[in-house]
């Protein structure tokens, strides 16, 4: 396991630190991802998935004891190579030290997954929440994404995989930046897939619908949507990784009920749309 250079504090360093992804690599070397909000959910899962089929890591979170922990269990288990890189996205000096990574540490695969969530009318609800999931969800997706993006085209290959939601598809009061935010994500994974078509690099928008996960925990959400809509993370990250296997759709919603919701979503009238983001609001 190898651990970031901190700007705060001077950490160890084992494994091999001297592996370049800015030349071809040999046959035997490693694909190297890249995954925020690692520690827990589909941010989790996506490290486990990944790591199974072979790729080197580099995890980020702000639970450093969290992410050391995983990165044992990874490199125990599959026997790969973990490097851990604590950050809180939400701050700016953090967010540089991860694109200032990206940029010495480029990788085959970056998997946008931190995200918060706090439900609550805009004029009442705490600011700094909000802030806070803006800058998250859009200036560090953004920001990060930028930074990978250049060594992917120069070489032909890569891959951009942003957890967006079935959210991005409504307008909801009570969720309106995490319905924005999330929006924001999808569309702007659409674009960067316009631009990079026919360059190697395959651009994912990943939307999930409920999934069992500590984000309903840490924002106070119910649970009161039924059985049949809720699905695991290993069933998300599946989806999404088979995506990628295939290269394509750019939008991924697991499950059929949400490729029909979001179908229905997209052409249906305004009306309706207020009407379903009520239902969707009461169950969040």
């Amino acid at each position: 396991m190898q651990h970031a250079p901190d700007s705060r504090d001077e950490l160890e360093t084992r494994g091999n630190a001297s592996m370049s992804y800015f030349k071809i690599r040999p046959q035997q070397q490693r694909p190297h991802s890249l995954i925020t909000g690692a520690t827990a959910g589909i941010g989790r899962e996506f490290a486990i998935q990944l790591a199974r089929r072979g790729h080197d890591l580099t995890l980020v979170s702000r639970d450093r004891d969290r992410l050391t922990q995983l990165a044992t269990e990874l490199e125990r288990s599959s026997g790969i190579s973990v490097t851990v890189l604590p950050a809180d996205l939400v701050d700016d000096n953090d967010t540089a030290r991860v694109v200032g990574y990206l940029g010495e540490h480029p990788v085959d695969v970056l998997v946008n997954n931190a995200g918060i969530a706090h439900a609550g009318r805009l004029g009442v609800i705490d600011p700094g929440t909000q802030d806070a999931m803006v800058r998250l969800h859009v200036l560090a997706v953004h920001r990060l994404t930028q930074a990978a993006l250049p060594t992917m085209l120069r070489r032909g290959s890569g891959a951009v995989i942003i957890v967006s939601s079935v959210a991005s598809f409504l307008t909801s009061a009570g969720n309106v930046n995490y319905c924005a935010t999330k929006a924001y994500d999808r569309i702007f994974a659409e674009g960067l897939a316009l631009e990079t078509a026919g360059k190697g690099v395959y651009v994912q928008a990943l939307c999930p619908g409920f999934t069992h996960t500590e984000l309903h925990q840490r924002a106070g959400l119910s649970k009161r949507a039924p059985a049949w809509m809720w699905m695991r993370t290993d069933q998300i990250v599946g989806a999404s990784l088979n995506a990628l296997t295939r290269r394509g759709p750019t939008v991924v919603i697991p499950g059929w009920p949400y490729r029909l919701i979001t179908l229905v979503l997209r052409f249906s009238p305004r009306w309706l749309r207020a009407v379903e983001a009520r239902v969707y609001r009461r169950d969040r």
